[in-house]
């Protein structure tokens, strides 16, 4: 079974940027769409970006469009999310998420999960 391990968290500015990167061991990479998801203090864990086991299609939640870019490169067997533009708001943990490839919806079962990177965004 693929494992997952996040890096690249950290505190920042509002309006700076970070990019979170998730390696995975074990499993075949293509094999899984990759997903990130991010969890605020006493809040549930929440969707923020998906993309397919090819890169081909990609699925964001609507408070990080235009902001937030998931990338995944195979060769590495890593995925990206590439905040930019970031706001108090999108303080978490975040984490990197897999599933095994399927058609429809990416946004919901995942089933293999990394420990979660935190991202601190100050005012």
């Amino acid at each position: 079974q693929v494992q997952l391990v996040e890096s690249g968290g950290g505190l920042v500015q509002a309006g700076g940027s970070l990019r979170l990167s998730c390696v995975a061991s074990e499993g075949t990479f293509t094999n899984y769409d990759l997903g990130w998801f991010r969890q605020a203090p006493g809040k549930e864990r929440d969707f923020v970006a998906a993309v397919n086991w090819s890169g081909t299609r990609t699925l964001y939640e609507e408070s990080v469009k235009g902001r937030f870019t998931i990338s995944r490169d195979n060769t590495k067997k890593t995925v990206y999310l590439q905040m930019n533009s970031l706001k108090p708001e999108d303080t978490a943990v975040y984490y990197c998420a897999a599933r095994l490839y399927a058609d429809g919806n990416l946004s919901y079962d995942y089933f293999y999960w990394g420990q979660g990177t935190q991202v601190t965004v100050s005012s």
